[in-house]
C-alpha cells in the first residue's frame, strides 16, 4: 500500500463576528462637528452669500449701460468692480490662432444671464457650445457606442473630451503617440 503525502495548511483563524476596535486617535470628537472650519468663520450666515466667484455678464450691446469695469458697493457693504462687456463676434468669423493660443479661439456671439453661445475654435475644427460632450475616459467611450454620438442630431457629435492625466496613466502616451499611421489621440480611438 503505497500512502500520499498531503501538505497541509496552517489553521486561519475563524473570522470575527465583531468588528475591530477603532484607534481612539482616529475617532473625530462631537464638537468638531458643530464649529465651522477656520477659512467660513467670518462669513456672517444671516445674509445672502456672495462668493465672488461668479459675476453676471454685462450687458454686450447696451450703450446706456453702465456696467464698463466700473466701482460699485454691494448692499453698501464693500466695493466690487463690475466685468466689462464681453466683445461680440459675428458667428462664422473665421479663427485667427496666434500667440500663445496657437490651437484654439474663442468667439462670444450673445449672452444671456451667465449663459453664453459662443464657438470654440480647434485645429480640426469649430465647436459651437453649449454642447453634449461625452467623455472618453481612457480613450474609449462608456455608455454609447461610436454610432450613438456619430449618428444622433441630438448628440451633435462635435466634441469627446480625454483627460490627458488618465491617458497618460493607461493606456500610455507611447502607445497614443504610435497609434495608427498618423499616431495621435485621434487614430488611436479611430474618430473623424
Amino acid at each position: 500500500s503505497s500512502a500520499m503525502k498531503t501538505s497541509q495548511l496552517p489553521s486561519t483563524p475563524s473570522p470575527s463576528s465583531e468588528p475591530p476596535a477603532t484607534n481612539p486617535d482616529y475617532m473625530a470628537k462631537e464638537e468638531d462637528f458643530s464649529k465651522l472650519p477656520s477659512e467660513l468663520a467670518h462669513v456672517d450666515w444671516t445674509k445672502p452669500i456672495s462668493w465672488g466667484k461668479h459675476h453676471p455678464y454685462p450687458p454686450s450691446e447696451d450703450p446706456t449701460s453702465n456696467n464698463h469695469g466700473d466701482t460699485t458697493t454691494d448692499s453698501g457693504d464693500t466695493p466690487t468692480t463690475t466685468a466689462p462687456p464681453l466683445p461680440l463676434i459675428p458667428e462664422n468669423t473665421p479663427p485667427t490662432f496666434k500667440p500663445p493660443h496657437q490651437a484654439l479661439t474663442f468667439h462670444v456671439h450673445a449672452t444671456s444671464g451667465r449663459a453664453r453661445y459662443t464657438t470654440l475654435h480647434l485645429p480640426h475644427g469649430p465647436i459651437s457650445t453649449p454642447v453634449f460632450m461625452p467623455v472618453g475616459t481612457k480613450g474609449t467611450l462608456k455608455g454609447l457606442t461610436p454610432m450613438d454620438v456619430t449618428e444622433s442630431e441630438a448628440l451633435n457629435h462635435q466634441i469627446i473630451l480625454a483627460n490627458t492625466y488618465h491617458l497618460a496613466l493607461q493606456p500610455g502616451t507611447e502607445l497614443i503617440r504610435d497609434a495608427g499611421e498618423t499616431g495621435g489621440l485621434h487614430e488611436f480611438m479611430g474618430w473623424d
